[in-house]
C-alpha cells in the first residue's frame, strides 16, 4: 500500500499546488485530497518540504520519460530539437496544475536546496541534449540550447500568469519558429 499512497500524496500535492497557485497549501489539505489522513501524510514523508521534492521528482520522472521516448524516434538533429520541445509542451506536461507546480518549485527552489537541487538537474539535462542537438546545426550550440531552455521556462511562466491560456500547439510552434530563426545563424 506504501507506494499507492505515495503516489497518491505526490499527485494530490501537484493539484493542490495548482488549484492555490502558490505553495501555500497545507498537508491537511494535500492529505485530505489523497483520502488519507495528515498524520499517514507526514509518516511518509516526514515533512512538507519532503513531499514538494517528490512531487517535483514525480513531474520531472514522467517528462524524462516523455523526452527519452521522443528522443528515440528522433532521425536527425533537427528531429531531436523538435522532440525535446514537443515533450516539453506535451499535454502530460503542459496542464495548468503541472505549470503552477513548476513555477512554485522555482520560487522554493530559492530556499530549498533539495528542490534547487532537482532543479540544476533538470537544466543540466535539458541543457544537455539541446546542446548535442544543436551541435549540427549552429554555429553556438551552447548559445541556442541556453536561448531554447529560457523560452520553455518563459511560456511555463506566461502560461501561468496569462488570463487566456496558450495551448500544446501555440506554445510548440512559437518555440520551434525561434529554433527555425536559431538554425539560420550557421556559417
Amino acid at each position: 500500500m506504501e507506494p499507492i499512497r505515495r503516489d497518491a500524496l505526490v499527485k494530490a500535492a501537484i493539484a493542490e499546488i495548482g488549484e492555490a497557485g502558490s505553495l501555500d497549501v497545507t498537508v491537511s489539505q494535500i492529505a485530505r485530497r489523497a483520502g488519507m489522513s495528515s498524520a499517514l501524510a507526514h509518516h511518509y514523508f516526514g515533512s512538507k518540504e519532503q513531499m514538494m521534492v517528490a512531487a517535483m521528482r514525480h513531474i520531472l520522472t514522467l517528462f524524462g520519460a516523455e523526452v527519452r521516448g521522443a528522443l528515440a524516434m528522433a532521425k536527425t538533429p533537427a528531429d531531436r530539437v523538435e522532440a525535446i520541445v514537443r515533450a516539453s509542451f506535451s499535454s502530460q506536461n503542459f496542464r495548468a496544475e503541472t505549470a503552477a507546480a513548476w513555477l512554485n518549485f522555482y520560487v522554493e527552489a530559492q530556499t530549498s536546496q533539495p528542490t534547487r537541487r532537482l532543479l540544476g538537474v533538470y537544466h543540466r539535462r535539458l541543457r544537455s541534449n539541446l546542446v548535442f542537438a544543436f551541435r549540427p546545426l549552429v554555429a553556438d550550440p551552447e548559445q541556442a540550447a541556453e536561448t531554447v531552455s529560457a523560452l520553455i521556462d518563459g511560456v511555463y511562466l506566461r502560461q501561468v500568469l496569462r488570463s487566456d491560456a496558450m495551448t500544446n500547439a501555440e506554445a510548440i510552434g512559437l518555440i520551434l519558429r525561434a529554433v527555425d530563426r536559431l538554425k539560420d545563424t550557421r556559417p
